[in-house]
């Protein structure tokens, strides 16, 4: 607030005092103006337990370099490993920013939800504190990596997506905060729509796919977190 706005009979000499308080009501003074809740605002990802395995050598795979960039070598057919061990620790991952443990993480998920099949459904309950992890860094681009997987993880086996139903309140409330975040660049050409990057288009593809394969209860659940979904199965 500025000098323009203050009380009828301000001097040159007004007062700044604390915003929401009853000095705000004396005169000549001018309230602080209250800082942004930072609802949007990204957060600094934590240290991931991933990282400190792939450093220690631990995981059975090592990264090659290719023509038009790396690729993983899994040492170990993907069918012999531990999801219970494995596929929490590179769901961990997603938060990582850092090159080659971003891209091992991402690419080492896929793979695993690729060719897990039904050693994924007993894993789904150690999968949702890595991905509200992920979440809540708010991100963009790890919100854009998380949103692909968790499409890739409802799709990967029968009966995951209705496994995923219970946890609706852990994954969707940053999927509704985020679900308007569409770019509009008017006549321009939005090249994250090729990309698969766009923040509201991915939420709203991730709640059809959840929906379609999270059975009777999916609708209702996501339109209680999610209020302006409208169902792309019902209509």
């Amino acid at each position: 607030m500025s000098l323009a706005t203050c009380k009828p009979n301000f001097s040159p000499k007004c007062r700044v005092v604390p915003a929401f308080t009853i000095e705000v009501w004396q005169h000549n003074t001018i309230p602080i103006p209250a800082p942004c809740a930072g609802a949007f605002k990204a957060r600094r990802p934590k240290p991931t337990t991933f990282r400190l395995y792939y450093e220690r050598g631990d995981f059975p795979l090592i990264l090659e370099p290719v023509v038009r960039g790396f690729k993983i070598i899994w040492k170990v057919p993907i069918e012999k490993l531990d999801l219970h061990h494995y596929l929490p620790l590179f769901f961990d991952g997603l938060c990582e920013l850092t090159h080659p443990y971003d891209f091992l993480a991402r690419q080492g998920v896929h793979d695993l939800l690729r060719r897990g099949k039904d050693k994924i459904l007993p894993v789904v309950p150690q999968l949702i504190i890595p991905i509200k992890n992920a979440l809540n860094t708010r991100a963009p681009s790890i919100l854009c990596v998380t949103l692909q997987v968790l499409q890739h993880l409802a799709l990967s086996a029968d009966h995951v997506g209705e496994a995923l139903v219970p946890y609706y309140r852990q994954i969707l409330p940053i999927l509704n905060l985020f679900v308007n975040k569409n770019v509009n660049q008017g006549d321009g050409i939005d090249y994250s729509q090729q990309k698969n990057t766009n923040l509201g288009d991915l939420i709203q593809e991730t709640l059809e796919i959840f929906e379609k394969t999270g059975g009777e209860d999916a609708f209702i659940n996501i339109k209680y977190m999610v209020p302006t979904y409208e169902s792309c199965v019902l209509n």
